[in-house]
C-alpha cells in the first residue's frame, strides 16, 4: 500500500473538517503529532516569536487545544485540585476573546483515589477535544464524555463511560481524547465496560467490545489498516490491542513490556503496519508487525521487546523519516531512534532541553519541557540536535499543585503556535511573513 493510500484510509471521517493546516483533534490531523503547516519561521529570533495573544481563564486540566479554521477548542475544569465542574471553551483564533464554554457535566464525580491524585497533581480534564462536521466531542477527567455544536456549545448527547458502559476512573482520571472514524466515537472505559463505539450523531451503542477487561490507561486510539481491515488501535493498563472497526471484535492482545502505574504515550502505526509502543516506570519500547492471519483477522508479530532506549514516560514520541522521536527517562536525554531496527543505543540524544512533550511541522520538532515552559524549535533529523530558537512561557500557572507539571503538548495550526500551562494558554506567530 502507498504512503498516501495508507494516510487516506487513516483519516477518513476527516475529511469535512481537518483543511488547510488545522489540527482538528488530538496529535493532529493524521494522529500523528505532525501538524500541517508549511512555510514557517526555519529560525526563531532571539528570546522567540512574536507572542500574539495571551488569556489566564482556561482554569485546571491539561488539555491541549484543538483549532479548526478561526475557533480554537480546549477544555478546561473551576478546580485545579478538585472535582469540579468542567467545560468545552471556545475561543475566537485572531485574539483569544472567549465565545462560548459548555459543561460537560452538572457535577464531577469519581473514585476518592483519583480526588487525591487531583489534589496532589492537578484536576480537571486532560484530554483534547475531537472536532468532526458540526460537533466537538470532549471527554472529562472521570468519564464524561459529550457531543456538543460547534457553532455555540449547545449539548447533543452525553454519557459517561463509567456508569453507562462498567468503565473504572484510571488512578490519575481519563486521558484519552476519544477517536471519531467513520461516524463512530471511539473510547476506551476500561475495566468491565472494555472498548466502545458510539453513534457520532445520537451517543447510541454501535459496539462494545467486552473481549478486553484490561484497565484503561493514558493512551488514545489511533487507526490503522492491515490487509483491508481497519481497526483501532491503543495500549491498556497491560497489553498494546486492536479491535476491528466494523464491529469490535477483538483482533489482537500483545505486548511484554513492563505496563504499571501510568501507561501513557500513543502508538504509533507506521504505513507498513509496524506498531511501536513505550511506556515509562521502567518500561521501554517494543515493536511488532500487523500482518493478515489469514483468517479475516490479524496478527501481531513481536520484532524486539523489553528495549530500554526509549522509555517514554509521557510526552509522546513521533516518528520522522524512519526514525522515532521523543524524551528517553532511561537516558535521561531526547533521543533519536531507529525503531525499526531497535537498537542497544539512540541514533543521537541530547540533554540540551529537560523532559517534556513533542509536536512535528514543517521539518522542525516543539520540544517543550514541563519543568518550566521553555520550548526549543530543532531540526527534524538524524544528525543530532540542531536548535533553531528556543522560548519560555512569560506566565507560570499559580493555581495547579506543586506535584502537577507543564503537561499539555504543543500545538501548531495555521502559523501559530499554542502553548498551555494550565490556566494559561499563549499564541505564537511562527508563520514567515507573506508566507
Amino acid at each position: 500500500m502507498s504512503h498516501r493510500a495508507f494516510v487516506l484510509l487513516a483519516t477518513a471521517g476527516f475529511a469535512a473538517t481537518a483543511a488547510a493546516a488545522d489540527w482538528p483533534q488530538w496529535l493532529g490531523p493524521h494522529r500523528d503529532g505532525k501538524s500541517a503547516d508549511t512555510g514557517l519561521l526555519q529560525k526563531w529570533p532571539k528570546g522567540g516569536p512574536k507572542l500574539l495573544w495571551k488569556i489566564d481563564t482556561l482554569g485546571g486540566g491539561y488539555s491541549a487545544p484543538a483549532v479548526v479554521g478561526d475557533r480554537l477548542y480546549v477544555l478546561g475544569g473551576e478546580s485545579a485540585t478538585d472535582f469540579a465542574p468542567e467545560y468545552v471553551v471556545c475561543l475566537n483564533v485572531a485574539d483569544g476573546k472567549e465565545l462560548w464554554r459548555a459543561k460537560l457535566a452538572e457535577q464531577q464525580t469519581g473514585p476518592d483515589g483519583v480526588r487525591g491524585k487531583f489534589r496532589q497533581y492537578g484536576g480537571g480534564p486532560r484530554s483534547t477535544p475531537t472536532v468532526v462536521g458540526d460537533f466537538v466531542y470532549a471527554l472529562g477527567g472521570t468519564g464524561d464524555l459529550v457531543c456538543v455544536a460547534k457553532t455555540d456549545g449547545r449539548l447533543v448527547w452525553r454519557k459517561n463511560l463509567v456508569t453507562d458502559f462498567g468503565g473504572r476512573v484510571p488512578s490519575w482520571g481519563y486521558s484519552e481524547s476519544p477517536l471519531v472514524d467513520g461516524g463512530k466515537v471511539v473510547c476506551y472505559p476500561g475495566s468491565k465496560g472494555g472498548a466502545v463505539a458510539l453513534d457520532a450523531k445520537t451517543g447510541k451503542t454501535v459496539w462494545q467490545c467486552k473481549d478486553v477487561t484490561d484497565d484503561a490507561g493514558y493512551s488514545s486510539f489511533v487507526v490503522a489498516e492491515v490487509g483491508g481491515v481497519r481497526q483501532y488501535v491503543t495500549q491498556t493498563m497491560a497489553k498494546g490491542i486492536g479491535v476491528r472497526a466494523a464491529d469490535g471484535k477483538l483482533l489482537w492482545r500483545a505486548g511484554e513490556i513492563t505496563r504499571s502505574i501510568a501507561v501513557i504515550p500513543t502508538p504509533v502505526v507506521d504505513k507498513d503496519g509496524y506498531a511501536f509502543f513505550t511506556t515509562g516506570y521502567g518500561g521501554g519500547c517494543e515493536l511488532y508487525k500487523l500482518e493478515p492471519d489469514g483468517a479475516g483477522g490479524t496478527k501481531a508479530t513481536k520484532v524486539y521487546s523489553r528495549n530500554k532506549v526509549v522509555q517514554n514516560h509521557h510526552g509522546g514520541v513521533i516518528e520522522s523519516g524512519g526514525y522515532v522521536y521523543g524524551y528517553s527517562d532511561s537516558l535521561r536525554a531526547w533521543v533519536c531512534f531507529d525503531y525499526r531496527k531497535g537498537p542497544d543505543e539512540p541514533v543521537w540524544k541530547s540533554t540540551k532541553l529537560g523532559k517534556g512533550s513533542i509536536t512535528y511541522a514543517d521539518g522542525h520538532f516543539v520540544c517543550y519541557a514541563e519543568a518550566d515552559g521553555t520550548a526549543a524549535w530543532i531540526k527534524a533529523t538524524p544528525a543530532g540536535w540542531e536548535e533553531a530558537g528556543r522560548l519560555t512561557l512569560p506566565v507560570k500557572s499559580e493555581i495547579r499543585p506543586n506535584g502537577g507539571k507543564v503537561w499539555p503538548h504543543p500545538v501548531i495550526a495555521n502559523g501559530r503556535l499554542y502553548l498551555r500551562d494550565t490556566e494559561h494558554l499563549c499564541c505564537y506567530d511562527v508563520g514567515q511573513p507573506g508566507a
